[in-house]
């Protein structure tokens, strides 16, 4: 008996042993990447970005559990509880609610695009700061003479042609529509795309996983990680420890670019979507054709303004790649940055429509002057615990000031 017991403390013994030697392993591993040690807290952190995790900051709840279905723009969030954000409006994003009549006691924006531009809009609960929205009321007087009322039409994942959808629901209601994208787009255009420009990112599996039995692809695959790496951040002894941080970025780095969701089905989310190879294998012709999509949604944006009587401009987000001089504590968290000459491509293939007429915008290089630390991680923008934020102070008062050039905005003494 007293043989038995002691084979089991000492099997019980040569475990807890290699625990903490992987442990301890993975501590000098990520100590000799990073230069320095980095809790497991924030190793975590990095698996999920930074709009994904402020969405369900202090709960229990995961991204997907905010997240609902929309008939016309994929997804969008939801109210109810338990996992429901409180201050989500009636059509499923931040802020106040969207008209059904353009109304008279406001100048009424959209500004539309990512998970970038909700936050610019504010993604955050009263009374976080509108940055668009203070700094047009604080600098600039309306055509109709109104307060600036700026409603937020972007969210997470989005790109065109959500951007354009939304519009197209609620020209009739607003004075003036602001885009800022190009990032979230940019995916669309790597060698090897197999999908065109408008197939939605991986939310619109989580919402509908009757389709999530195909080839997510490495988008989708990197989500799914992340909310695993969200679940373990939770836990009260794993959310601790870098060798679970480093299992889960093993999986994720081995499943990247593996076909291992392939579905017999016929009709499927890739299939709608299907770029033929005849395109996929010429490179030129594979990035002109999904610019020309890219191109085509934003002329109709244009296009729809001018029926309606709106006004209308496009914003070409910054991006780390491009632009700055990044300080050390932005190389830890914005990743790889090789997409830097193809994102420059898409910015000079996009600013030909100026030509055209189209008001579009580059404002890749609005950070080239900054010191200080503007990213949180591979796009969004660092904000402090009152949601104070550098990035998007100046990305607001830039667009304040383009908008007021090109639609006619007074100047307040």
């Amino acid at each position: 008996m007293k043989q038995r017991i002691f084979g089991w403390i000492s099997v019980l013994f040569g475990i807890v042993l290699s625990l903490a030697a992987l442990e301890v392993t993975a501590i000098v591993w990520l100590y000799l990447e990073d230069g320095r040690y980095t809790s497991a807290e924030e190793l975590f952190e990095r698996t999920q970005n930074t709009y994904v995790r402020d969405a369900t900051k202090g709960t229990a709840c995961r991204y997907v559990d905010t997240l609902f279905p929309h008939p016309y723009v994929a997804f969008v969030h939801h109210a109810n509880p338990p996992c429901g954000i409180p201050w989500v409006n009636n059509v499923g994003l931040f802020g106040p609610d969207y008209p059904v009549l353009k109304p008279t006691d406001r100048y009424v924006v959209m500004l539309t695009g990512g998970s970038v531009a909700s936050q610019l809009g504010q993604n955050a609960a009263p009374p976080a700061p509108r940055y668009l929205e203070e700094e047009l009321n604080r600098k600039y007087i309306s055509p109709n003479g109104k307060p600036f009322m700026v409603l937020n039409g972007g969210d997470g994942a989005w790109k065109e042609p959500q951007p354009f959808i939304l519009f197209s629901l609620y020209a009739s209601s607003v004075d003036a529509v602001a885009v800022l994208g190009g990032f979230n787009e940019h995916y669309f255009f790597w060698p090897g795309a197999e999908e065109r420009l408008e197939r939605p990112l991986s939310n619109f599996l989580d919402v509908n996983p009757f389709v999530a039995d195909e080839n997510f692809g490495d988008a989708a695959i990197g989500w799914v990680m992340g909310r695993i790496a969200g679940t373990l951040a939770l836990n009260p002894i794993l959310g601790h420890s870098h060798a679970a941080y480093m299992v889960i970025r093993g999986i994720e780095q081995a499943a990247k670019g593996k076909d291992i969701f392939k579905s017999a089905k016929k009709t499927t989310l890739n299939s709608m979507f299907h770029m033929p190879e005849n395109i996929r294998s010429n490179h030129k012709l594979a990035f002109d054709t999904q610019l020309g999509l890219y191109q085509k949604y934003i002329k109709a944006t244009v296009a729809v303004a001018k029926d309606n009587n709106v006004k209308a401009a496009y914003f070409i987000q910054p991006a780390p790649a491009i632009g700055k001089e990044l300080t050390e504590e932005e190389k830890r968290v914005v990743g790889d940055l090789s997409y830097r000459n193809m994102y420059g491509n898409i910015v000079a293939g996009l600013m030909t429509l100026r030509n055209g007429g189209t008001p579009i915008f580059d404002l890749t290089q609005i950070f080239a002057g900054e010191k200080g630390t503007i990213y949180a991680d591979h796009i969004h923008y660092a904000r402090d615990a009152a949601n104070e934020s550098p990035g998007n102070r100046i990305i607001a008062a830039r667009m304040g000031e383009i908008l007021a050039e090109n639609w006619g905005f007074q100047r307040k003494p």
